[in-house]
């Protein structure tokens, strides 16, 4: 099990860094997929990392999030920043270790991902 963790109500501009605990778990290869879930919308992708590669983000939030990982503590962290009304939503961390070569877009899909954190809400407010 994941476990994401940072949410919170914040001002439009401000920051925030989420956290996906992975210790549970230990991969040599793997996708970690950052998503979101706004009220009424689906399930959206907005940061995905194969392990050995850069990340790849989702147009919406590109330039102003950044994905990283403290390997000793096996937690991954999705920095926020100039959060807008719209970055509004339950942020949740997934992890796979299906991992196939070619394009990453192939997990910008929930379906991609064997493991889910619980999410944590993140409420921006203008």
């Amino acid at each position: 099990q994941l476990q994401a963790s940072g949410g919170g109500l914040v001002q439009v501009g401000d920051s925030l860094r989420l956290s996906c605990d992975a210790s549970g778990r230990t991969f040599n290869t793997f996708v970690i997929g950052w998503f979101r879930q706004a009220p009424g919308k689906e399930r959206e992708f907005v940061a995905i990392r194969r392990s050995g590669d850069s990340p790849y983000y989702a147009a919406s939030v590109k330039g102003r999030l950044t994905m990283s990982r403290d390997g000793a503590k096996n937690t991954f962290y999705l920095q926020m920043e100039s959060l807008k009304p719209e970055d509004t939503a339950v942020y949740y961390c997934a992890i796979t270790n299906r991992v196939l070569a070619g394009s990453i877009y192939y997990y910008s899909s929930p379906a991609r991902y064997s493991v889910w954190g619980q999410g944590t809400q993140v409420t921006v407010s203008s």
